[in-house]
């Protein structure tokens, strides 16, 4: 018989939810001024430009949840973009975006050997991958933008469903419930979890800890690149500088959402939530006609309050035990 969650319980749990209740402070801020934020029109924009971080994330929370981290994303989704491009000169679409991802799952795969096999710190790893993918980009491409010619490629990511919805929403959705499956579901999202939660603890109760991570770097590296194709799709164009805030802001907002960086902690609907606080807070700002550089400093500001107010409430937390 399933215990009954009294009103009050559900309240603490809901203020442990620091990105919910940032994003409903923010949703309720909005009726009090005379702007287009509550229309149709730009709920579906903003979902739509957020699409593609979120997708990204739903990778990345895997890799945190493992324990480890992973700065090279930016930089995989310029190259991969810039891969399908300049192989559809020579070969049909889906062989060139198939090529793409094998080669996020080959970075992934070499990041995974780096920090797992040889236990190496997967900040550094991740950032200095990062900045050989950028300087590979910029080779093949001279630093110059690389148009795509075809137009199909192009309705790849900027075509709609029945109903006027975006592709690139529906990509979202799916792969979060995807994702949501995989480590809610399987037994591969519960080891992801145990290793996040202690590396040699899993090891000794007999997980694969290091296949664990190691694939979690390659699912990674493979979300990386299709986002990559995705937003060369919706742009029509690849470029060496697509991604380079990218890293900073995807795994910012999966920490925001609550997957803690020490590993173990958190989930896709999470990581959902805090990329969208992100979004939200831009899209309010843009609305209010707030200036870009005062844009910048409001969204550090809130991240940081939002992070100091989980890790003092974790504290709090370990000092009652």
């Amino acid at each position: 018989m399933k215990r009954k969650i009294s009103a009050g319980e559900m309240l603490r749990r809901f203020t442990r939810q620091k990105a919910l209740i940032a994003i409903v402070l923010m949703l309720l801020a909005m009726l009090f001024f005379d702007t287009n934020f509550y229309t149709a029109y730009n709920l579906k924009d903003m979902l739509n430009s957020a699409a593609i971080l979120e997708t990204l994330a739903f990778g990345v929370t895997l890799v945190i949840i493992c324990g480890g981290v992973d700065f090279s994303i930016g930089a995989m989704m310029s190259l991969s973009g810039i891969i399908t491009i300049k192989l559809m000169n020579c070969m049909p679409i889906l062989p060139a975006i198939l090529i793409a991802l094998l080669c996020g799952a080959a970075v992934g795969f070499i990041n995974g050997l780096l920090v797992v096999h040889q236990k190496t710190e997967p900040f550094i790893i991740t950032l200095g991958m990062g900045m050989l993918l950028k300087g590979v980009a910029q080779q093949i491409t001279d630093a110059h933008p690389v148009p795509a010619k075809n137009l199909q490629f192009m309705k790849i990511a900027n075509s709609k469903l029945i109903g006027g919805i975006p592709n690139l929403i529906v990509i979202m959705i799916v792969m979060f419930v995807i994702f949501h499956c995989i480590l809610r579901y399987t037994s591969f999202g519960r080891n992801c979890y145990a290793v996040g939660g202690d590396y040699n603890v899993a090891s000794m109760s007999g997980i694969n800890a290091r296949r664990t991570k190691w694939a979690a770097y390659v699912i990674c590296g493979v979300m990386a690149a299709f986002c990559g194709v995705l937003l060369s799709s919706k742009l029509n164009t690849g470029s060496s500088i697509y991604g380079d805030s990218t890293a900073l802001s995807v795994n910012c907002g999966c920490v925001v959402g609550g997957t803690s960086f020490a590993g173990g902690i958190g989930g896709i609907p999470q990581t959902f939530a805090g990329l969208l606080v992100i979004q939200l807070l831009e899209n309010c700002m843009n609305m209010l006609g707030i200036n870009a550089y005062v844009q910048q400093v409001c969204e550090g500001l809130i991240i940081l309050l939002i992070l100091w107010s989980d890790n003092y409430a974790q504290k709090r937390k370990l000092e009652a035990v």
